[in-house]
């Protein structure tokens, strides 16, 4: 091994660990990575952000803003109004939303295709009083089943079409995927519907369902005790005013202190914050007849009529996450307030002043009504209840499709490279109102940007430095004897393991020059390897962390850490059982 090569190993490994560990978001452990690579002289200075250029990341920015201008469309809203009829029984309702978010995802971002699939799976589990444990889980993991089956449904698909350019000339054309993703997606859908629900733990499944679209009904609260409430001079431990109530007093603020205290022996006082969990619609009454009122208000500026409360869910890489309440009121100049957090379907424990919000946390949030779908957006928050697009934007649908499909076609007819045609789609939907230009750069995953360019160069340093050949190699060495088809299973397998633990993204730019080695070394056709990578890369389903899509259910769905293995491993499972026998007749080796 040549020091260029121990170099490259090293940081690589140093990546995938900082990325398992996850205390940095993977955008800066990409750029530490460059940075080790330029500093070591495996990266030319002059190429470090030569990845940026990369077509790659060209095309997922640009389908990401195609992904929005769809959603603004209304065009799957329309696929979720025709659900109406098929939520009765609950097979057919979790399967259902499980095909429609998959066919969506297969167009559009995962998130996005999860995000508007959200509420309407919220609306229909009170409809039917159904858990939305049983819904949300599925609907997670059909987003992500959904993505496998186009070039540009899912990152991971977009890295590995462009690599395949490296060797052969011609990257993988838009539909290429398909035959073995549907293929995947069609099992992992039957098996959510009629299988996998089953496993989700059954406290969760008993969970009682939203009275109304909030899903969740233990938020922390912080409510004021005013000067004329009967609680001024009362002991807590003695009172009875809670006792009807759904709620529990959990601690108490006073004196400005930022630290709560346990239920204190002497009397309150008027200004005191009492800590308070549980269902913040039972707790509106009380609030009227005990003269409390809630500790984070709105700025007085703003009239009462105009105020309604609206429950959101923290998405991945949103302004919001590692920030907490003083950003918001800064960011909002006071427009909103955080009346309720829910994490982890209970709420987090110490004041709201001192909490640091995380991707899956669900704010119920105080402010001016017609105003929220604008902070919604800026700050990163997908809305848990049914918010209407105007007739303007439904009249767009048309337009919508028709210039997305000229794009599809485009590109399926080799008349133009992915990133010109949707880079013209763009255009068109800005010209034609359908991606108003104030929302162009709103949608784009930036995090996920500055993974790929700058991950790019480090792939490529492995590549030239001769170190993905030589992993490649080893593999090779410990699979003698055991066929090829075992060693596809087993690279598959490997990539489903990574992207369990870091990005996705990250698992196929590491993933894809060894993949490539692996099939030089077996004098195997690459093509099938570069599946077996694409297909691995889009399989985290045994944590919350593996898809941004699992984490996003989290919160609204109440599960905990441990859920998602007992239905994904073995869907994992019957994908490898289904996709390596589906690679090895489509791309034969």
């Amino acid at each position: 091994m040549s020091q260029d090569q121990a170099f490259a190993f090293a940081i690589l490994l140093g990546a995938l660990a900082l990325f398992a560990w996850g205390r940095l978001r993977y955008d800066v452990v990409a750029a530490l990575a460059l940075g080790a690579a330029v500093a070591l002289g495996l990266v030319p200075g002059a190429d470090a952000f030569a990845g940026f250029g990369h077509p790659a990341v060209i095309t997922v920015a640009l389908v990401l803003m195609i992904s929005h201008g769809l959603k603004q469309s209304g065009l799957v809203e329309r696929m979720a109004g025709m659900l109406a009829p098929l939520t009765g029984p609950l097979l057919l309702h979790i399967a259902a939303l499980t095909a429609v978010v998959a066919v969506a995802s297969a167009f559009m971002n995962n998130v996005g295709a999860l995000a508007l699939m959200l509420p309407v799976a919220l609306a229909t589990a009170a409809e039917r009083k159904r858990s939305p444990a049983l819904l949300l889980m599925p609907l997670a993991f059909g987003s992500i089943l959904g993505g496998m089956t186009t070039m540009i449904g899912t990152p991971p698909n977009v890295i590995i079409a462009t690599f395949r350019a490296d060797y052969a000339g011609a990257p993988f054309a838009m539909f290429d995927f398909s035959p073995v993703g549907v293929a995947v997606a069609a099992v992992g859908v039957v098996f959510v519907a009629l299988v996998g629900w089953r496993m989700i733990p059954a406290e969760r499944r008993a969970q009682n369902p939203p009275q109304q679209l909030f899903a969740i009904d233990d938020y922390l609260t912080e409510i004021e005790v005013g000067k004329s409430s009967p609680l001024v001079d009362e002991r807590l431990e003695e009172t009875k005013a809670f006792d009807d109530a759904a709620v529990d007093v959990i601690g108490l603020i006073r004196h400005g202190s930022d630290r709560p205290i346990s239920v204190p022996r002497q009397p309150l006082k008027a200004g005191d914050v009492l800590l308070v969990r549980g269902d913040p619609e039972a707790l509106e009454p009380l609030m009227a007849k005990l003269d409390l009122k809630l500790a984070q208000k709105p700025s007085a500026h703003l009239k009462g009529d105009e105020l309604t409360l609206a429950e959101g869910v923290v998405s991945p890489g949103a302004a919001l996450e590692g920030r907490g309440l003083r950003y918001l009121r800064r960011r909002t100049g006071g427009a909103l307030a955080v009346v309720a957090l829910a994490r982890q379907g209970r709420p987090p424990r110490g004041r709201l002043t001192g909490q640091t919000f995380r991707a899956g946390d669900v704010l119920l949030l105080h402010g001016q009504g017609d105003a929220l779908d604008d902070w919604f957006a800026t700050l990163g928050l997908l809305p848990l209840a049914a918010r209407g697009l105007s007739l303007g934007q439904k009249r767009r649908m048309g337009l919508a499709l028709g210039v997305f499909a000229a794009a599809i076609l485009t590109m399926t007819l080799g008349l133009a490279p992915a990133p010109v045609a949707l880079a013209f789609a763009v255009i068109a939907y800005v010209l034609l109102d359908v991606l108003p230009l104030r929302d162009l750069y709103r949608e784009i995953d930036w995090p996920v940007v500055v993974l790929l360019g700058a991950m790019i160069p480090v792939g490529g340093a492995l590549q030239e430095t001769g170190a993905a050949a030589l992993a490649a190699d080893a593999v090779a060495r410990l699979s003698a004897g055991a066929g090829p088809l075992l060693v596809l299973a087993f690279v598959l397998v490997l990539a489903m393991f990574l992207s369990d633990v870091i990005n996705n993204v990250a698992t196929a730019l590491v993933m894809a020059p060894i993949a490539i080695g692996i099939a030089d070394r077996l004098d195997a056709n690459p093509d099938s390897f570069l599946m077996a990578v694409a297909v691995g890369s889009s399989c985290a389903f045994l944590t919350p962390i593996g898809h941004q899509s699992n984490t996003l259910v989290m919160g609204p769905g109440g599960y905990r850490f441990g859920d998602y293995w007992r239905m994904g491993l073995p869907l994992e499972a019957a994908i490898v059982a289904v996709g390596v026998p589906m690679i090895a007749f489509v791309w034969p080796l």
